[in-house]
């Protein structure tokens, strides 16, 4: 199983908040979507054994697993309305039980550290930050939960929780590369073996 934490920071935990024509403007709920759509979606396929957990806000979870999705297609607007959908389901989620929003959609009452410490016993932590050694230089593990953020950077006190409980901290390359593109980047990087097999 391959997982990925995206930490959005301005998303919106209201569904009346997001407008599919606007999605920049929720809190760049564009960019998640890309992250999900990356994440999930080969060419004229979808991967398996693949989690995107959308940490919005530090409120909730919207998690799309790869294996039960139905009817999801690649597009942006698409995909926020799943997400849409989810947060319009909050009301069905009590404490950490998950609301079903639709196959493969789950969402939870968690923030960033609860979501971290439910997903830490399933696989190492792995911070993708351009602060982070060379991830040529890394083994690819087994079972990764990557762990990145939005158009921001990781605030303090998420940092200082990656500090604490990553198993390692990784760049994909030495410029700074948009989320989805570096979700593609890790894919590629586990697809191809530590790019040692093509």
């Amino acid at each position: 199983m391959r997982q990925f934490v995206v930490v959005g920071h301005d998303v919106p935990t209201t569904a009346a908040s997001i407008s599919l024509d606007d999605l920049p403007g929720a809190g760049r709920l564009d960019l998640l979507c890309r992250c999900v759509a990356t994440g999930v979606f080969l060419s004229h396929g979808i991967r398996d054994r693949v989690r995107i957990h959308l940490v919005c806000a530090d409120e909730l979870t919207v998690s799309f697993d790869s294996d039960e999705l139905r009817h999801l297609h690649p597009d942006e607007r698409n995909v926020a309305a799943r997400i849409r959908d989810a947060l319009d389901a909050k009301a069905d989620a009590i404490g950490h039980m998950p609301a079903d929003v639709s196959p493969g959609v789950e969402l939870r009452r968690m923030g960033f550290e609860a979501t971290i410490d439910r997903l830490e016993r399933e696989g190492p932590i792995v911070t993708l930050h351009e602060g982070g050694d060379p991830l040529v230089d890394a083994e690819p593990p087994a079972d990764p939960v990557f762990v990145l953020s939005d158009h921001h950077d990781f605030a303090d006190e998420e940092r200082d929780l990656l500090a604490d409980r990553a198993d390692s901290r990784v760049r994909v390359g030495p410029k700074r590369l948009h989320a989805d593109h570096t979700v593609a980047v890790a894919h590629n990087w586990l697809d191809t073996d530590g790019f040692t097999a093509y």
